[in-house]
């Protein structure tokens, strides 16, 4: 039961970093890789999976933005989601590898939602950068790079 709330932890810390939350995740992944205690593919996947469905949730709200942002809670600016879009227009679906930075990473994901890019392209770039960017932080954390 143990193992399964801590794989289930590290999924939603991972969730949570690919909103606009102030949250890190690869601090909890090489806590759990380094420990021993987990299999490292899973610890992979589990936290793919988790940022990838966050940066999907941001892709949703994107796709909300037109209904949302007059409200006077709205997160954006007029001026930052019109820059947003022209940076988007600009540099198009493969500005999304860069979907793994933080802040601009989950920025990128909710313009993408307003620029109504299609879900499918959407979700294999993000997997893409997102599960490149895990393995690199595991390979770092067992000195191989």
């Amino acid at each position: 039961m143990f193992e399964l709330t801590s794989y289930l932890g590290l999924f939603f810390a991972a969730f949570g970093a690919a909103t606009l939350l102030p949250m890190q995740s690869e601090a909890v992944l090489v806590g759990m890789l380094v420990s021993g205690h987990y299999l490292a593919w899973l610890l992979w996947l589990v936290a793919t999976l988790g940022n990838v469905l966050g940066a999907m949730l941001n892709w949703l709200m994107g796709r909300s933005v037109e209904r949302l942002r007059h409200k006077r809670w709205f997160p954006v600016s007029e001026q930052r989601l019109a820059q947003g879009r022209r940076h988007y227009a600009r540099y198009g679906y493969w500005s999304l590898l860069l979907s793994w930075v933080p802040v601009i990473g989950d920025a990128l994901t909710v313009v993408a939602g307003v620029m109504g890019e299609p879900l499918w392209r959407f979700t294999l770039i993000v997997a893409l950068a997102k599960g490149l960017r895990y393995l690199v932080v595991m390979l770092i954390a067992f000195n191989i790079i």
